[in-house]
C-alpha cells in the first residue's frame, strides 16, 4: 500500500474509530488494514491510535497527523482533477429525509451516476442528528436552519410551506379566513426530532408571524404520518407545498388560509468543519442545488 491509500486508510480509521468499518468502507480486510496502520507507525516512528476492545482513538500524535492527511489528500484531488481532467472517484455517502431525497434527488440520480461512472453514492434516510465524522457520512440535507455550529453550511433552496386540511375536516369545522378563526379548529401535531416538543402552527400576520398552537388528538414525528392523518380528516396540517401539490390538484387537501402562509423552510447541505470539501462533496453540491432549483418553482429556489 503506498503513502497516499495508507493516508486515506488511516483518516478512515480515525474518522470511523473502528478497523472493521474503515475496512469494510474502502473495500480491504480487516486484517489488512490493521498491517497497514501498524506499517506506518513504525515508518513515522510514533503512534497514531490508541487500541482498546471497544474503540480505536487517535492520539495526540494521530489527530495532528490526521488533518495533515485529510489537507494532502484534498490537493492532491483537486490537483489531479485540473491537470488530468480526471472525475470524482470513490464512495460518497450522504443522509437525507426521504421525503427530500424521493422527490428532489431520486428523479435526476441515473443522469448523476452516468456523468460520474466511477462514484458510489449510499443515502441513508433520515432527520435525525447525524455525528458524520463518526459514521463516516459526508454530507447531510437538512430542512430547517442548521443548528450545529461543527458543520460548515450552504443553503441549497427555499421550500414554500401550506397550511391543508381535508374537505371532510373542513365539512366539519368550517373553513377559517383568518387566524382569529381557528378557536374550536385542530391540528396534527408535528414534534420536533431536535427539541422534543409541538411545533405550532405558523402564520405571516400584516408582516410578522404569529404562532398558534391548537388542541390535538394525534402528535407524530413523521412527514408520511402527518400527511396521511391530514387525509383522513384529523386536523389541520402546515407542510412543504411539493409535498401535497398532487392532493391539492386532486381535493384529497384543500389549502386553508393562502393569505397568511407559514413562513419558507431552507433546504441546506451541511458537512464537517474539520474536512476540507472533497472533489465528490463539491460536485454533489453543484448537482444537488441544480435538481432542487428544477423542480421548484423559481419563488421557492434559493
Amino acid at each position: 500500500m503506498d503513502s497516499l491509500d495508507a493516508m486515506r486508510l488511516f483518516a478512515r480509521v480515525v474518522e470511523r474509530r473502528s478497523f472493521s468499518q474503515a475496512a469494510a468502507d474502502i473495500g480491504l480486510p480487516r486484517s489488512t488494514a490493521t498491517e497497514a496502520v501498524q506499517q506506518l507507525e513504525q515508518r513515522l516512528g510514533v503512534r497514531l491510535l490508541q487500541r482498546t476492545t471497544r474503540r480505536v482513538a487517535p492520539t495526540l500524535d494521530g489527530e495532528a497527523y490526521y488533518r495533515r492527511c485529510l489537507a494532502i489528500i484534498a490537493d492532491i484531488e483537486d490537483a489531479e482533477s485540473a491537470f488530468t481532467g480526471a472525475k470524482p472517484r470513490g464512495l460518497l455517502r450522504i443522509d437525507v429525509y426521504g421525503t427530500l431525497a424521493r422527490h428532489f434527488l431520486v428523479p435526476g440520480l441515473p443522469r448523476f451516476l452516468a456523468e460520474y461512472p466511477d462514484l458510489q453514492l449510499h443515502i441513508g434516510e433520515g432527520d435525525r442528528l447525524v455525528d458524520l465524522i463518526a459514521e463516516g457520512v459526508d454530507c447531510v440535507v437538512r430542512a430547517g436552519e442548521p443548528r450545529d455550529s461543527a458543520m460548515v453550511g450552504r443553503r441549497i433552496a427555499m421550500l414554500d410551506e401550506v397550511t391543508c386540511a381535508s374537505p371532510d375536516y373542513l365539512a366539519r369545522f368550517g373553513m377559517p379566513q383568518t387566524p382569529d378563526d381557528l378557536a374550536g379548529h385542530r391540528m396534527i401535531a408535528f414534534v420536533s426530532s431536535v427539541t422534543r416538543s409541538v411545533i405550532p402552527l405558523e402564520f405571516t400576520v400584516d408582516g410578522a408571524l404569529r404562532h398558534v398552537t391548537l388542541p390535538m388528538t394525534v402528535s407524530v414525528s413523521g412527514g408520511e404520518t402527518s400527511h396521511a392523518l391530514a387525509r383522513l380528516g384529523l386536523g389541520l396540517l402546515q407542510v412543504p407545498r411539493y409535498h401535497i401539490e398532487p392532493d391539492l390538484a386532486a381535493g384529497r387537501l384543500v389549502e386553508v388560509l393562502p393569505e397568511f402562509p407559514p413562513s419558507p423552510t431552507s433546504v441546506s447541505l451541511l458537512y464537517p468543519h474539520s474536512r476540507q470539501l472533497s472533489p465528490r462533496v463539491r460536485v454533489f453540491i453543484d448537482w444537488v442545488t441544480k435538481e432542487f432549483s428544477a423542480r421548484l418553482p423559481s419563488r421557492a429556489a434559493g
